[in-house]
């Protein structure tokens, strides 16, 4: 085997190592975390709290998406969306999966528990578990109501990044929480209204499949109603001002526009936008908040 087969080959599996990670997901998660950070504290962010903080959540994140990926992959490789995945196409053993998540989940702990604190290093583990594990395993399997209750691991890292710098979780970080808790139910489930053959097809419950349609639109809509009021509750409590009010109820407003869309003339294309929509929302509704905290 020539020089260039083999580089080859070692740049493909490191590539097939780095989506066992879920990058963009991890992305998002490591954003907000770090916004988190950002907002715990009046002046800015201690560099090594800012960076050990940020690694370590972002890897341990990685390791949970790739436990994720290796108990699904007979999932992921009956359904459109996944069936690219690294262990569905065989380019990954189940042992090496193992072997990635263990290591940088590991170094992801240790970065915490050494450069942060502990708090932080156990609340991450608990997540870890709570995604891996309990949504994974448990919950997704077993009922339609997956991502509600699943959705709490989902809506720690700022909470994380809080406490990586104050050390303890407070009112404002649990608000944080609570936002993303809201949000999540109606940006899964459009995308599962457009997904819904998939899901049926690998015998996952999700609430388009077990309840239809009609219902699943109708949560998208209360959820989101849901999630505007609630977003409205960091200028309630003057953790923010005016400038973030204003961005809450323009993003607010147009994802309930969405919402109202999708629940009275339905289309693929429709819910397609309305999932693409929420990933913008929840990262412009943050960036509204770090920069009114810094105003």
């Amino acid at each position: 085997m020539t020089t260039h087969a083999l580089s080859a080959g070692f740049a493909q599996r490191l590539r097939a190592f780095y989506a066992l990670t879920k990058p963009r997901v991890v992305s998002l998660i490591v954003f907000t975390a770090v916004i988190g950070m950002f907002l715990a504290t009046p002046g800015l962010v201690p560099a090594q709290v800012l960076f050990a903080g940020t690694l370590g959540i972002g890897l341990v994140a990685g390791a949970a998406a790739a436990i994720n990926c290796l108990v699904e992959r007979h999932i992921d490789a009956q359904m459109q969306r996944t069936r690219w995945r690294p262990l569905p196409r065989g380019e990954l053993t189940t042992s090496q999966t193992l072997a990635f998540a263990a290591v940088i989940g590991g170094a992801g702990l240790w970065l915490l528990a050494y450069f942060v604190n502990a708090l932080t290093m156990w609340l991450t583990l608990a997540t870890f578990v709570g995604y891996a594990v309990i949504y994974t395993l448990v919950l997704k399997p077993a009922t339609p109501q997956n991502i509600v209750i699943g959705g709490a691991s989902g809506a720690m890292p700022p909470v994380l990044g809080w406490a990586a710098v104050t050390g303890e979780v407070t009112t404002e970080a649990m608000l944080l929480f609570l936002i993303i808790f809201a949000w999540t139910p109606p940006h899964f489930w459009s995308l599962a209204l457009y997904r819904t053959e998939d899901y049926a097809r690998a015998s996952v419950p999700m609430l388009p499949v077990t309840h239809g349609t009609e219902y699943t639109r109708l949560q998208v809509l209360l959820y989101t109603l849901i999630l505007f009021a609630v977003s409205l509750l960091p200028y309630a409590i003057r953790m923010s001002g005016v400038p973030y009010l204003i961005a809450a109820l323009g993003l607010g407003g147009l994802f309930v526009g969405y919402a109202l869309g999708i629940y009275r003339s339905y289309s693929d294309a429709l819910a397609r936008k309305t999932f693409r929509y929420s990933i913008a929302y929840l990262a412009t509704l943050f960036a509204a908040l770090l920069v009114d905290h810094y105003l």
